[in-house]
């Protein structure tokens, strides 16, 4: 540990390194009022969580909702420990062999009545006045997971993948939710805390399936005040909140700013407190010495792992052995130490997020081609695999989205470690809206860069990128495989996590290695800075987390508020 970070304590936690300076300590006296202020560096394109994807949906937004399960506000680094939200007691167990699970549902849950200003929207303003002080029941709750996992058409659910282990959705009375499975699956808990379920009310998706897009209102700590579409967001605390004596703050306001130069000089000239997303190292060095104790660092890996993605339908790489030959090159254990000082990138692993139980160990993963720890041994039989297959001098295009943290910094790392084997690759870099219509529909690449960020560590599901692309909608590889479709449906049916291991790493070998049909290069890592006086908060696994700011309280007030 430098010195600059002498006043920071490090924890561990299920595989996570949380860098805390007094974040979270429920020891303390939590202080009532203030407003948050913090930045989000992105523009929601809706305020629908069921149909949004982005971070830019749920850190303006998640504040205004409540959800059925969670995962557990004083504990989100655990990737098994969930907690009733709306529900009743603890998170309940299956009965009927697994396949049918049973929740009370909270009763004075009320709607919000919104204070209306001349900034409130008339649909804001109508909905509020009809159902505002009523009581949310198990009903709204059917009705918001119906739009879930079974969307009528012309409406998009993100989620529905999700939930293909459901057969129905029902409500026997007004304060109980029951759910019949087809089949009992590992994966169904955690698909019911993904953050971006949020609870909607039935008599509004009654009347639009769209209305959330655009309007908002709920049962979340926090009613809604204002939004001006890429300008701010502002919230004021709810009364009425079901969670005893929260939320702590008076309100917040955020403000959308996508350059990470604004949002860094934002926190250091205390015009705001946070930002949740996280920052590159050499902006947390950088804030770290000029505002020392005045500033908390806490860090963690994060559920994105970068990949590295060749077109398995176009030649060259359509020959298994130049796509394995791609991943023997890259030096991932020395690539971590250098990268991890100047990106968002740290952890090596494999298909499942590191340090989850069915994660592979260090030894496992040295196993697989690309992670073994002889590298001159490794690119010498990336030598020769090349030259096996009549490729020795390769010559191809990497496609890259126009981000620098981390797309830009790795590929051009990536790059030079082809080069240490004779390959000749030229960069190809794309704004995102290109870069994503290349990678998803017109697919003209030779490999390309990609990635899986996703919220809950659900790696049952969050591994499904490995099915066949005729299944999996966000595999870009190419590739058909109903070997592995087969073993992910087979781990999935599974009640015995034991099995659930067993065949996870077959299914990962098949994939990084055998068959080589794509990549992780490494995961992410997420670096949050925020003003020391920003207590109650913790980092998670995931930007999606934690972040109804219900759990929130500040010591002192920001230099402007002053």
């Amino acid at each position: 540990m430098t010195k600059v970070y002498s006043q920071i304590a490090i924890a561990l936690a299920a595989g996570f390194a949380l860098v805390a300076s007094g974040a979270g300590s429920d020891a303390a006296a939590q202080n009532r009022g203030g407003i948050l202020k913090y930045i989000i560096p992105s523009n929601p394109p809706s305020a629908d969580a069921h149909r949004e994807s982005t971070f830019g949906t749920i850190h303006p937004f998640a504040q205004f909702y409540s959800v059925l399960l969670r995962v557990n506000p004083s504990n989100p680094a655990s990737t098994t420990d969930f907690k009733c939200d709306l529900c009743v007691g603890d998170v309940p167990k299956p009965t009927d062999g697994g396949l049918k699970y049973t929740f009370k549902i909270k009763k004075g849950v009320k709607w919000h009545r919104v204070n209306v200003t001349k900034n409130t929207p008339a649909e804001t303003a109508k909905w509020s006045k009809a159902i505002g002080g009523t009581e949310l029941n198990a009903h709204d709750l059917v009705a918001t997971f119906k739009k879930l996992i079974d969307p009528p058409k012309g409406v998009i659910s993100n989620r529905k993948a999700f939930f293909s282990m459901v057969e129905s959705v029902t409500a026997p009375d007004d304060f109980t939710l029951v759910f019949k499975l087809k089949y009992p699956s590992g994966a169904f808990i955690p698909a019911l805390a993904l953050p971006y379920n949020f609870v909607y009310a039935k008599k509004i998706l009654d009347t639009d399936m769209h209305w959330y897009e655009k309007y908002v209102l709920g049962t979340g700590p926090f009613k809604f005040v204002e939004w001006q579409v890429g300008s701010h967001i502002k919230a004021e605390r709810n009364e009425a909140y079901y969670w005893k004596g929260q939320p702590y703050l008076d309100g917040t306001e955020a403000v959308f700013a996508k350059k990470y130069s604004i949002n860094m000089q934002a926190i250091r000239g205390g015009r705001a407190y946070i930002q949740f997303r996280g920052f590159p190292p050499k902006m947390r060095d950088d804030l770290v010495k000029a505002l020392g104790k005045k500033l908390t660092v806490q860090e963690s890996d994060w559920n994105c792992a970068l990949f590295m993605t060749p077109n398995n339908k176009v030649k060259p790489f359509d020959d298994v052995r130049v796509r394995r030959a791609l991943s023997l090159a890259l030096d991932r254990w020395g690539g971590s130490k250098y990268l991890s000082k100047i990106a968002i990138v740290k952890t090596v692993g494999g298909i499942v997020f590191p340090g989850h139980p069915l994660a592979a160990t260090k030894k496992e993963l040295e196993q697989i081609a690309g992670y073994w720890p002889d590298l001159e041994k490794s690119r010498a039989e990336a030598r020769r695999l090349l030259k096996e297959a009549g490729q020795s001098n390769l010559k191809f295009v990497f496609h890259n989205r126009g981000v620098d943290q981390p797309y830009k910094v790795v590929g051009t790392w990536m790059i030079g470690q082809w080069k240490k084997i004779g390959l000749k690759v030229k960069q190809r870099v794309q704004p995102t809206g290109p870069f994503y219509a290349t990678l998803r529909n017109k697919k003209d690449f030779d490999v390309s860069m990609d990635f899986n960020c996703q919220s809950i560590v659900n790696p049952l599901l969050d591994v499904s990128k490995f099915q066949s692309d005729t299944i999996a909608s966000n595999q870009y590889a190419g590739f058909q495989d109903a070997t592995m479709d087969a073993m992910f449906d087979k781990m999935n049916r599974s009640g015995d996590p034991a099995e659930q291991r067993r065949i996870m790493r077959k299914f990962e070998k098949r994939g990084l290695d055998e068959k080589a049909y794509q990549f992780i290069t490494l995961w992410w890592y997420r670096i949050i800075l925020h003003r020391t006086a920003v207590k109650g908060w913790k980092t998670s696994p995931s930007h999606y987390l934690n972040l109804d700011l219900a759990n929130i309280w500040l010591e002192e007030p920001l230099l402007s508020a002053k």
